[in-house]
């Protein structure tokens, strides 16, 4: 007896770690996220002052830039310091009274904006997004173009903190010199599985704004449901969404693109066929395939590609939805097609066989005949399967890998001389994957060392974390994005790369800084109404 206990007490010894108080990782402050290419931070610093600050435009303005002057002035003037009761030693006073006499360097007077070329009107796939900040007295943000002085602008905002007793906003001084490493950080929002509300949209908007984030893939329909409303095919919402409540409206529309624009988001939205349609055949049956078991029928299954009602059918909404969304893509989906449901179907192999067609050939023939159909001057993005199947695609077709056995097929696609979007490794419904997960991959250095080819990872244009919406609707899609969709943001800003060998990480754990530089941004996400899940472990947020 006495042997087993000593055996379980040693053995015991080694399970408990010793734990102290407070949270498991502290917060920086006044640290940015996504982190900056170039970053130098003193520590010297100034107050903040709402009643004397200024911000002053000094080139070239448009109302995206107005609208984002008073948009982050509320947010600075809405860090309202709040008076710690707990009490604090003498000597904790004087240390905090030294370091003011040294550090502090007075008030923040002003911030300049100097966009010295005209604005764009619309985002778009590669917008020059590059800034510089310097933090002094009279602060200066540069760039070239709108889109970078918003991202310089929330960098701005982020860098401010609270002091220690709680008692002043303070910046310290700072240059900031920053840019994006892929063109396309993307987030996939699904209102087609559960329907998400129109405020919960514009939230989400907020968040990737604050996350440097400038896709909104916007998967608005899909079998479950199709609350898009259309004018030319009312009977498409009317019979296919859920609840007359729950669909988006011509004007709804109108007010997410506007939203986004004003914050520098592309607004992509996909429509998916032939297959992920069977909410279309709620009001238009006749559109779908009649799935057989036997002699019977069991169903129907995607867009019938022999008829010619599916193509009018699709070019008429395609064209509409394009008219409402401005972006030169669109998403036309082409996965997890049921070519089974085709093989079922006597009309469609008396077809095969008469054409003498494989049903491979049948989707390719579908997407063949579908892409044309776009209005003129469209570009299109599909998911991988499009590429797979040898459907011709032009140059600019971008391609989004999402299966197993990503590297591989990154390079066939580069190697065809088509672009990338990389979604494999950051699927967010995937509910036991935490931040930490989504932040280990960087898809161009998976490409560069498979391949040894310096050039052929530029094709990967960037990255989408995706949120399929299975399991989650308004009452928790916020947190279940936020923040683990912040981490597929700073790989695809940030892209970390390791200074020592002057390579990417493909696949490294984050620093122990990026714990406690994630604390803080979780909990500016809590202040701005981000209800952004704890991130990683026991700690607190002052809201």
């Amino acid at each position: 007896m006495f042997w087993f206990l000593t055996i379980f007490m040693l053995t015991s010894v080694n399970v408990y770690s010793i734990l102290n108080p407070g949270p498991r990782y502290p917060p920086t402050k006044g640290e940015v996220w996504p982190k900056p290419q170039h970053e130098i931070t003193e520590l010297t610093y100034y107050i903040f002052d709402p009643s004397t600050f200024k911000v002053k435009e000094t080139n070239n303005t448009c109302d995206i830039l107005t609208s984002a002057i008073e948009r982050y002035s509320y947010i600075v003037r809405s860090l309202k310091p709040q008076r710690d009761q707990r009490p604090v030693s003498r000597t904790e006073r004087r240390q905090r009274a030294l370091q003011a006499q040294t550090l502090k360097l007075g008030v923040l007077q002003e911030l300049q904006l100097q966009l010295t070329e005209p604005c764009e009107d619309y985002p778009h796939l590669e917008m020059d997004e590059k800034y510089k900040l310097s933090i002094t007295a009279v602060s200066i943000l540069s760039s070239a173009s709108v889109w970078g002085i918003l991202r310089g602008l929330e960098t701005f905002a982020q860098k401010f903190y609270i002091s220690d007793d709680i008692n002043e906003l303070r910046i310290n001084t700072s240059v900031v010199e920053d840019f994006p490493e892929y063109a396309h950080r993307g987030l996939l929002l699904d209102t087609g599985r559960h329907y998400i509300s129109v405020p919960n949209i514009l939230l989400t908007l907020d968040a990737m704004a604050m996350n440097k984030m400038n896709v909104f893939h916007w998967h608005i329909v899909d079998d479950q449901s199709f609350p898009y409303q259309s004018e030319k095919f009312p009977d498409l919402s009317l019979y296919g969404a859920y609840h007359s409540s729950m669909v988006y409206t011509k004007d709804n529309i109108e007010q997410i693109v506007e939203y986004a624009r004003l914050r520098g988001i592309r607004v992509l939205p996909e429509f998916d066929v032939p297959g992920h349609t069977r909410s279309w055949g709620n009001a238009y049956p006749n559109i779908l395939t009649p799935c057989y078991r036997g002699n019977e029928v069991e169903g129907l299954g995607p867009m019938n590609p022999i008829r010619n009602i599916t193509y009018k059918m699709i070019r008429d909404l395609f064209h509409e939805v394009q008219a409402r969304f401005p972006d030169k893509y669109l998403h036309i989906g082409g996965d997890e097609v049921q070519m089974q449901c085709w093989l079922s179907n006597p009309e469609i192999r008396k077809y095969m066989r008469k054409n003498g067609l494989k049903v491979e050939k049948l989707y390719v023939l579908f997407m063949k005949n579908t892409i044309p159909l776009l209005a003129d001057g469209s570009k299109i993005v599909v998911w991988q399967e499009v590429f797979d199947e040898d459907v011709p695609l032009t140059n600019d077709t971008l391609v989004q890998v999402w299966k197993d056995n990503w590297v591989e097929e990154m390079v066939k696609v580069l190697e065809a001389g088509r672009r990338v979007i990389f979604s494999s490794s950051w699927y967010l419904n995937y509910q036991l994957n935490e931040w930490a997960t989504f932040y280990i991959a960087d898809p161009r250095c998976m490409v560069r060392n498979a391949t040894g080819k310096d050039s052929l990872p530029a094709g990967v244009i960037g990255g989408e974390a995706c949120m399929w919406g299975e399991m989650v609707d308004d009452r928790n899609v916020i947190s279940r994005v936020w923040p683990r969709a912040s981490a597929v943001a700073e790989r695809l800003w940030s892209a970390p790369k390791s200074s020592q060998h002057r390579r990417y990480y493909c696949e490294t754990s984050p620093q122990p800084e990026v714990y406690h530089r994630m604390e803080e941004h979780v909990c500016r996400m809590n202040r701005r109404g981000i209800a952004a899940q704890p991130a990683s472990g026991p700690g607190f947020c002052v809201v």
